[in-house]
């Protein structure tokens, strides 16, 4: 039931959740339900939107499942229902830099005492609507992180982000694609790859990836 309520956007963000939580939904492993969850999106359920504003304009009855899961929330809320957790559940959204955001939460909840953070990073393309407004070339994706502090197991990939201002002209409209791809791309790219540098939202990113 909840998986037939989830928009597409929200089963990519659901489907690689549950691929990278380390317990089913029946497995009462210690801990598993207080891994803090970051569900990133730069758009989120904005076609679920539109279209309850478009059915508000036309006179139509409004849907309250509709209503409620148009929220930016949505996703991280069905996947703690759905697996009984009970920890700290976050969304995010900041625009062209949602991934680095996302991370920052994540690190903030791992310095704050957490053992591991779930980080999820969903996105589909905006509605036609908004054609005059995309800067990326947006399109449907989805990755799950399960990320814990570097020195506390060190056989597993080690990045780092760091940032600065950014005082170039902005990149032109369908010149870059969404982040979290381009940032799933340099983390699945061969070792010698050492870097990455983003701009966006008037700074550099700048991903590391450590030896």
């Amino acid at each position: 039931m909840l998986r037939r309520r989830a928009s597409p956007a929200g089963k990519i963000a659901l489907e690689t959740a549950y691929a990278a939580h380390p317990l089913s939904p029946l497995d009462d492993g210690a801990g598993a339900d207080d891994i803090p969850l970051v569900f990133a999106s730069r758009h989120g359920e904005c076609a679920r939107s539109v279209e309850l504003l478009q059915e508000l304009v036309a006179g139509s009855a409004l849907s309250p499942t509709s209503f409620s899961l148009s929220v930016h929330n949505a996703n991280v809320g069905l996947f703690s229902i759905a697996r009984g957790m009970r920890g700290n559940g976050i969304a995010v959204a900041a625009g062209a830099s949602t991934v680095e955001h996302a991370l920052i939460e994540a690190c903030g909840l791992l310095a704050d005492g957490a053992a591991q953070v779930l980080v999820v990073m969903a996105d589909g393309p905006l509605p036609s609507i908004f054609d005059g407004f995309r800067d990326c070339d947006d399109q449907p994706f989805g990755w799950a992180w399960l990320i814990q502090g570097a020195d506390e197991q060190a056989a597993l990939p080690v990045l780092s982000l760091q940032w600065s201002a950014d005082e170039q002209p902005p990149q032109a409209p369908d010149a870059i694609e969404p982040g979290g791809l381009d940032v799933l791309r340099f983390f699945l790219s061969a070792p010698d790859q050492a870097g990455l540098v983003r701009r966006a939202n008037g700074r550099r990113w700048h991903w590391i990836r450590h030896a």
